[in-house]
């Protein structure tokens, strides 16, 4: 599903801000950090996937799933699809063998990317999709796009 970024979402965003910043750093209070707000429409921005798988897997344990393992063969598939998103502006098919992804376009961080696929239903239920067991995330960058970046995230059993 295709999420676009609006005044709720954002506004979901610094909740999560909030509520995570506390159990992401060691003093509880600290802000979130600066891989999941690291913004990515600029040139040589890098996506922090630990981070990202990070704040995933908290949500998935949260709901009851298992943790997901990050699989550097599913980064370099939804980095490619990320990419040829930004460049095309039509949103990547499902591939082979994978259970479920996600894409999303127009939000420049992870936390407001993940914040509107955790406040979509759709999106939610992907997340914490049961046979869901390894993950691949990526994101794309097209400064003449007509969103600027684009999210795609890849779950495979």
């Amino acid at each position: 599903m295709l999420t676009k970024p609006n005044f709720a979402s954002l506004s979901a965003a610094g909740l999560l801000a909030l509520t995570l910043g506390g159990c992401m750093g060691a003093g509880g209070g600290t802000p979130l950090s600066s891989g999941l707000s690291a913004r990515m429409d600029q040139p040589g921005a890098n996506l922090n996937r630990a981070e990202a798988l990070g704040l995933i897997n908290h949500y998935r344990t949260s709901t009851g799933a298992t943790p997901l393992a990050a699989d550097a063969g599913l980064d370099t598939s939804a980095q490619a699809l990320a990419a040829a998103y930004a460049k095309s502006g039509t949103a990547p098919k499902l591939p082979d063998g994978a259970v479920a992804m996600r894409v999303s376009a127009g939000y420049a961080t992870f936390a407001e990317t993940f914040s509107g696929w955790r406040n979509s239903p759709a999106d939610a239920q992907a997340l914490t999709d049961k046979a869901a067991t390894r993950a691949g995330v990526g994101v794309g960058y097209g400064a003449n796009s007509t969103y600027g970046v684009y999210w795609v995230l890849i779950l495979e059993d």
